[in-house]
């Protein structure tokens, strides 16, 4: 392994010494690597909003890719449903390998432009496992809570100091690079209201120090180069709800703080659409907070209203489509009504209608592989509630577009039977037609085929008082 990836890079050396030897132009980058466990027979790289190319695996599931007039600056490597970001400048030559059944945390880059990308690489895996500890000092005053982040927050400028002292770095990455950093710390002040273990909203947004959000006066909301960024996106979601939350308290007239009520939704459409002037940007949030407040909403006049309103300010006709056909979807799953019709195939191949396997009070549940976690503790969860509850059948279902073949020697792996365990014949439709968004819900129906609730989550600490009010009838 480690002879073949020396080899190639040489290849890449000697492509790229000879480009630039022969040739003016110096515009390009390669991408390649290797795949370990792979879902699929290819991957894509893109420049965000746009596909750049669709790579085919060789026998040995790696691929090599050129990047003629190149672009600098964020690309998106996607393999299966799971995808990460790197920075190419002219001239990489970026070599990767990741295994998919942990994908963040095997990914490992080497050639040319390889310590930029693992360096955010790493920072975004040390955000990860930092965001329960922020968290925790969510619960302290706000001043202590402050000096935490700050805290925080000076070691990773100390740290990109230390990196920038010991390796060249062009001026795109440094924009980056702080960026990055501004925006994590950022996104945690405007979590602290909402994480804060205190009830009354008000109070806590009152009892916060002057000038805690001083730097909201130079957010730009329109940022065409970090629009992708994971840091960004994340601080712009936090921070509207933050900003609603504000002018929420001001005309709710409801003395305790509802984060589901349709008031506080359309406050965060509002805000979005006059400080976003940028329309991709502006549609993928009025998209997040709609179908959000879809997924969770029991009332159909205020889904009417949230949906009137997405609709008024978002001009992306894929994503207004998007949100009708689920709006639609959630209707034809309300309570009472039957499961709609959708193909799945069992370990041997064999199809059956989803309602087919319903004999018993019965528990849907759905997962992919691009969230191993979630298989794991999902199929955990599900061994304990089946000795609790041996009344009820728990069928779980995968929804990725793979050969059956992945699916089976995912459970085969974990050790799981094929008893109760499908996937979806026709993955893109059937995941329409059941709105499986978030990929967490799950659905219960009764004995009868009939609809209890078609989302809930074997985790919500009120699930098993559903599954006792549901054998109890």
């Amino acid at each position: 392994m480690k002879l073949y990836f020396a080899l190639l890079l040489s290849i890449l050396a000697f492509v790229g010494c000879k480009k630039e030897s022969n040739s003016i132009d110096k515009n390009y980058a390669f991408l390649g690597g290797q795949i370990i466990n792979p879902k699929n027979n290819f991957v894509v790289v893109a420049k965000p909003e746009t596909i750049q190319d669709t790579i085919i695996l060789d026998g040995n599931n790696r691929f090599l890719y050129k990047i003629e007039n190149l672009t600098e600056g964020l690309y998106t490597f996607r393999h299966g449903d799971e995808f990460q970001m790197v920075l190419l400048e002219s001239q990489d030559s970026l070599l990767l390998r990741l295994n998919t059944l942990d994908f963040d945390e095997s990914l490992v880059y080497s050639g040319r432009g390889a310590k930029k990308n693992n360096y955010f690489i790493d920072e975004f895996l040390q955000n990860e496992k930092q965001e329960k500890s922020v968290f925790k000092y969510c619960q302290l005053e706000a001043k202590d809570f402050e000096k935490k982040i700050e805290y925080i927050k000076s070691k990773k400028l100390k740290h990109l100091d230390h990196f920038k002292s010991k390796y060249e770095t062009s001026t795109l990455f440094n924009k980056l690079a702080k960026a990055n950093i501004d925006y994590n710390y950022y996104f945690n002040k405007e979590i602290y209201p909402f994480v804060h273990y205190g009830k009354n909203k008000a109070e806590i947004l009152a009892s916060l120090p002057s000038g805690f959000y001083e730097y909201r006066k130079n957010v730009n909301y329109n940022d065409d180069f970090l629009k992708d960024y994971f840091s960004y996106q994340s601080f712009l979601k936090s921070n509207f709800n933050n900003l609603a939350l504000k002018e929420h308290l001001e005309h709710s007239k409801k003395d305790y703080f509802d984060s589901k009520s349709v008031c506080f939704t359309l406050d965060k459409l509002k805000l979005i659409d006059s400080l976003v002037d940028k329309s991709s940007i502006k549609n993928d949030l009025l998209y997040h907070y709609t179908i959000n407040f879809l997924t969770k909403n029991k009332s159909e006049s205020c889904s009417e209203a949230v949906l009137k309103s997405f609709l008024a300010k978002s001009d992306n006709k894929e994503q207004n489509d998007l949100i009708k056909h689920y709006s639609l979807a959630i209707y034809k799953l309300k309570k009472g009504k039957i499961l709609p019709e959708v193909a799945i195939i069992d370990c041997k191949n064999n199809e059956y209608d989803l309602n087919a396997v319903i004999n018993t009070p019965t528990v849907f549940c759905f997962w992919s592989h691009s969230i191993y976690s979630h298989f794991k503790d999902t199929h955990k969860k599900l061994e304990e509630l089946k000795l609790k509850y041996p009344e009820v059948s728990f069928v779980t279902v995968n929804i990725d577009n793979y050969d059956l073949k992945m699916m089976t020697k995912t459970l085969k792996r974990n050790k799981l039977s094929c008893k109760d365990k499908y996937q979806l014949k026709n993955p893109e439709e059937s995941k329409e037609v059941l709105a499986l968004y978030p990929i967490t819900k799950a659905i219960i129906v009764d004995k009868n085929k009939k609809i209890i609730d078609s989302n809930t989550n074997i985790f919500y600490s009120n699930f098993e008082e559903q599954l006792l009010g549901l054998l109890n009838k």
